[in-house]
């Protein structure tokens, strides 16, 4: 097995979209956009006698001097990867090796991923993900790995059939979810497809009025609009707008790649809400998936725990209610490239500038 770079965005989503299930966020358009904002972007492609066994959109970061004073460092990051096949024990290896050489060589503190792969009571069998983290766990553990204390990604997410007819979807959501989608229609909701850069701008102004209403961090308005625009150019992306009267009330954003859908962003104003918009967006961008050819609709992100005191566990009902199915993940996990100031980045440092800032605001 050889490594090489992929200079290439067909080359590189080709050979991705052949592997076992390709993620969006290791999509070549993805390495760009990020490229953009203060990472570069390492397509490392695997290869056996010419063809692809495996793939790693590597993301790597400078640390500035606020992150350690005066050293020359980095941090590796290979978001919802790397792609390969997980029941590979001997493959996962060569690609883990490859992976600890490549964080050496780049002075990073530390390599971390995040790969799909889930537990076996927890991985619906249409989803076509690998259900072996239990064994994928004790391999990264034997080479020095360990359970990241920064999760990047939902380690759960909520996973949904899209093979079935449109009457058999529909038959399947929960009684009230099933309801609440055709009283939207009945009350005047009504769900149009955004295609221009205005209609993005006006998701943003929902987007930023939801994290004011539910107390979430976003950020920059210029960072999603470059992230939206950039998946909207090369057709991966579906925003859908919900109106009652001509006005806007919800949204969602939908990023398509290869057989997979995944509801990245939602947004919401508190006008109409009885209206049940959101309930028909969600059935339009299930609608919208499998007539772009998505097999999967990747709802993401569920509760770390199950039970009501979780502040996602609405959401997480919400999404049931579609007909979804619980999909329990691996969850990120770091390689200590340099064990001494992995412990001074993901410990001493954040306690450092914590107190720094509330001394700055006492």
């Amino acid at each position: 097995m050889q490594a090489r770079i992929v200079e290439g965005a067909a080359d590189w989503d080709r050979a991705l979209l052949a592997l076992p299930a390709p993620h969006v966020l290791q999509s070549w358009t993805w390495g760009a956009f990020k490229a953009r904002h203060g990472w570069q972007a390492m397509p490392l492609l695997f290869e056996d006698a010419g063809e692809p066994v495996a793939a790693a959109m590597v993301l790597r970061r400078k640390l500035l001097r606020r992150d350690l004073p005066l050293l020359p460092l980095s941090v590796l990051y290979v978001p919802r990867g790397p792609a390969l096949d997980w029941h590979d024990a001997a493959l996962a290896r060569g690609v883990l090796a490859e992976l600890e050489h490549l964080a050496r060589r780049q002075r990073a503190i530390l390599v971390k991923i995040d790969p799909d792969v889930y537990h076996p009571e927890g991985a619906p069998a249409f989803a076509g993900r690998p259900a072996c983290a239990p064994q994928v766990a004790d391999l990264f553990r034997a080479r020095g790995w360990q359970p990241s204390m920064q999760q990047i990604q939902f380690a759960n997410t909520v996973l949904l059939d899209l093979e079935p007819s449109e009457e058999d979807l529909l038959a399947g959501m929960k009684q009230k979810s099933r309801y609440n989608t055709r009283l939207a229609r009945r009350r005047g909701v009504t769900v149009r497809s955004g295609t221009s850069a205005d209609d993005l701008a006006l998701f943003y102004s929902l987007y930023a009025e939801t994290a004011e209403r539910d107390g979430f961090p976003i950020r920059p308005r210029e960072y999603y609009l470059d992230a939206w625009s950039s998946f909207l150019d090369v057709g991966g992306l579906r925003l859908l707008l919900a109106e009652v009267e001509g006005e806007t009330v919800a949204g969602l954003i939908l990023l398509t790649f290869g057989p997979t859908a995944w509801y990245m962003y939602g947004a919401s104003s508190d006008r109409h809400r009885e209206r049940m918009p959101n309930n028909l967006l969600q059935w339009e961008a299930i609608r919208q998936a499998r007539a772009a050819g998505c097999r999967l609709y990747d709802l993401w992100g569920a509760p770390d725990r199950l039970d009501d005191a979780d502040p996602m566990w609405g959401v997480y009902r919400f999404k049931l209610g579609l007909g979804g199915e619980l999909a329990r993940g691996l969850g990120a996990w770091d390689f200590p490239a340099r064990p001494l100031l992995y412990r001074i980045y993901l410990d001493i440092i954040p306690r450092y500038l914590d107190v720094l800032h509330r001394r700055a605001v006492g």
